[in-house]
């Protein structure tokens, strides 16, 4: 295969699918496909609900269709999988989205094609998951009639600086040659450069620690703000302080969610433990204290009620902003579900705000409904949940308004400044 000869089709066009789409279908015949319709239509009218290309982005694509019909895709000939790889409530790994597509590659590749997985996983699952389903729904033998690469996602949702192009991809392939021609792709679209890794396996491993290595990070930043708390010290402070030393890492503490770092840990894990190992950094130190900090950040706030003589039940209380991280539409695996929860078994009256949001899909996803207004002197808390650029607009006293004379205002995110909040994380 030849670069000029290339046929691209990007599966999947969510947060990391569709930049990757949009890029390539600036240079190389390309064709988005997703099974959502209604997705596509909207790509189609020229717009991104994720927010993660503008119109003016998707119109530059010219070589860019969409499509959700998987025979729009068989005369492609280089096949790139973005599906989601999630975990169930059990903390294992879900296949589910990734055998699918690899049931629908099965249906389209030909000899000669190459198929490259960008969804994340645990070192080794693309060839003992995926690449046996092709092998025996297509009938072709893998590294003889077909090939395949992986190059891990660095997507960084809502991120506007550290964009597709400027991140450095990590390539691989199944063999020297698929490993050369699959890095060369990348490098047409990539300005930062590529990363050719020794295997797939090598490139798998790689993508699954550099969550795991920031996930244990956030975690110990937590648990300083849980002793700093007790302490009476301000953890912003001790922060800054300490972030004058040139190698200190600038980690925050929050409420660890999203589509990676929260879930990337348990796909490593669970091939650890498949091996004989158990892992005690991650699994203990890290993701104990980090999917317990919606159950912290309540009882921090229900402590602060108390305190003010504030009723606890049947109290008022604004959640400002769901999505899992700020100025970002994306909800999913958002840990602020879990702040919701823990107030509303204190038999709290919960509202909960979010502008970014889609109103629809954190109605299906969590049984939410959001409000759409917000209103004055009706609070007994409000809760900074997510740091979205317009609640640092509003500023301390258009949010305080919000509550009633006598409320605790409680900053999770820093998005004020040291001194205008009642309670920081």
């Amino acid at each position: 295969m030849e670069l000029h000869n290339l046929k691209i089709a990007v599966i999947g066009l969510g947060y990391v699918g569709l930049p990757l789409a949009v890029e390539f279908g600036k240079q190389y015949p390309t064709i988005g496909y997703d099974v959502k319709e209604d997705r596509v239509k909207e790509l189609l009218a020229g717009h991104d609900s994720t927010k993660e290309c503008t119109d003016e982005e998707l119109a530059q694509a010219e070589l860019l269709a969409y499509t959700s019909q998987l025979a729009d895709i068989s005369q492609c000939n280089f096949y790139i999988v973005t599906v989601p790889t999630p975990i169930t409530e059990e903390k294992t790994p879900d296949f589910t989205p990734l055998k699918k597509a690899s049931q629908a590659l099965a249906s389209v590749v030909s000899k000669g094609d190459i198929v490259v997985f960008e969804s994340t996983v645990y070192p080794g699952a693309t060839e003992e998951i995926c690449i046996p389903i092709i092998e025996k729904l297509s009938g072709l033998v893998f590294n003889q009639d077909f090939f395949a690469g992986y190059s891990p996602e660095r997507i960084n949702p809502g991120d506007k600086v550290n964009r597709l192009p400027t991140i450095v991809k990590i390539t691989s392939g199944s063999t020297p040659e698929t490993a050369e021609f699959v890095d060369n792709v990348y490098r047409q679209i990539i300005t930062a450069g590529t990363h050719k890794a020794s295997s797939m396996k090598v490139a798998e491993a790689a993508k699954v620690i550099e969550n795991t290595q920031r996930d244990l990070n956030i975690a110990i930043i937590n648990e300083f703000s849980k002793i700093f708390n007790k302490l009476k010290i301000d953890t912003e402070e001790v922060l800054k302080a300490a972030g004058t030393k040139w190698n200190f890492l600038p980690f925050k503490p929050g409420l660890v969610g999203g589509h990676c770092i929260s879930v990337d840990p348990y796909y490593l894990t669970f091939k650890a433990q498949e091996v004989g190992y158990r892992p005690e950094v991650i699994l203990v130190a890290g993701r104990r204290i980090n999917d317990g900090m919606g159950e912290y950040v309540a009882t921090q706030l229900v402590k602060a009620l108390s305190r003010r003589k504030i009723h606890i039940d049947e109290a008022r209380v604004l959640v400002m902003g769901i999505t899992f991280k700020g100025d970002c539409p994306d909800v999913r695996n958002t840990k602020i579900v879990d702040i919701i929860k823990e107030l509303k078994d204190f038999n709290m009256s919960v509202d909960v705000y979010d502008s970014w949001a889609n109103s629809a899909e954190v109605k299906d996803e969590y049984g939410i409904e959001l409000i759409t207004h917000l209103s004055p002197s009706t609070y007994d808390a409000i809760v900074l949940a997510v740091d979205h650029s317009e609640m640092k607009l509003m500023g301390e006293d258009e949010l305080r308004a919000l509550g009633k004379p006598q409320h605790v205002l409680y900053d999770v995110k820093h998005v004020l400044e040291i001194g205008e909040s009642d309670l920081r994380l």
